[in-house]
C-alpha cells in the first residue's frame, strides 16, 4: 500500500493540461477587455480637456464679447492676441496657464466658425486624422 500513496501524490499530465486550457480561455476573454481600457481612458481625458478649454473660451467671450478668431486660435487663451480684432477686455495672466496636448500628443484643434456649432474644439483622436470611427473618431465639444 505505501507505493500506491506515492503514485497519487502529484498531478497527472491531463490535469495540468486541463488547468492550462482553462487559464488560456480566461485570458482570451479578459485580455481584450483590459487592453481596450487605455483607449477609453484617453477618450475620457480628451473630453475633460475639451470641456476645460470650452469653459475658458466662454470666460474669454464674457470679457471680450466674442470668441477668438480662427486665426487667433486657442493660443488667445494663454497670451493676448496681437492680430485683429485685438480683445480690449483680455484678462491679465490669461484664461489658462498653458495649452494642453491631446492624450495622443497632438494639439487640440479650434474652428471659429465651427462646423458643429458656433465654435468647435476637437481632437482628431487615435488616428490623428479627420473623421474615423470607434476609438479613431474625432472627439469634440459637440460630443460632450
Amino acid at each position: 500500500m505505501p507505493n500506491l500513496a506515492k503514485r497519487h501524490a502529484g498531478f497527472t499530465l491531463i490535469e495540468v493540461m486541463v488547468v492550462i486550457v482553462i487559464l488560456g480561455i480566461l485570458a482570451a476573454l479578459v485580455v481584450p477587455k483590459v487592453m481596450s481600457r487605455p483607449d477609453e481612458a484617453r477618450i475620457v481625458a480628451a473630453k475633460q480637456d475639451i470641456g476645460s478649454l470650452l469653459q475658458a473660451l466662454k470666460l474669454y467671450r464674457l470679457d471680450n464679447r466674442r470668441y477668438p478668431t480662427g486665426d487667433q486660435g486657442l493660443q488667445a487663451l494663454v497670451s493676448k492676441p496681437q492680430q485683429a480684432p485685438i480683445p480690449d477686455g483680455w484678462k491679465a495672466g490669461g484664461y489658462i496657464e498653458r495649452l494642453p496636448l491631446d492624450p495622443w500628443g497632438q494639439p487640440y484643434q479650434y474652428l471659429n466658425p465651427g462646423l458643429h456649432g458656433e465654435i468647435d474644439i476637437f481632437s482628431f483622436g487615435a488616428d490623428s486624422a479627420a473623421g474615423g470611427e470607434g476609438n479613431d473618431a474625432d472627439i469634440g465639444n459637440w460630443s460632450l
